[in-house]
């Protein structure tokens, strides 16, 4: 795994990752109206994780077979955890 992928966090609910500095600029792209972690270092904490096997890069999901495989291709273009170790906190899933 590079430097970077390393320091990247997945999110418990859609498996999109991202650094935690991004989670709290920007929130989860697809789980935002629910998990509204924008602003909150905390809430990056418990929605993300940074335990996670391997990285798909999604770039067509209409035409992916990947995409329709791992159940993403109605997600954001974006970088996707294929799974992640963790779970939402009870209320959350």
């Amino acid at each position: 795994m590079s430097n970077h992928a390393a320091k990247l966090r997945a999110c418990l609910r859609c498996h999109y990752a991202q650094t935690a500095r991004e989670f709290h600029a920007k929130g989860c792209p697809n789980c935002q109206d629910v998990l509204d972690m924008q602003g909150s270092q905390e809430r990056v904490a418990d929605f993300t994780t940074s335990n996670y096997d391997g990285l798909i890069c999604m770039l067509h999901p209409e035409e992916s077979w990947v995409a329709k495989w791992q159940r993403i291709e109605k997600r954001m273009v974006g970088l996707y955890a294929v799974k992640v170790v963790g779970h939402l906190p009870e209320g959350y899933e």
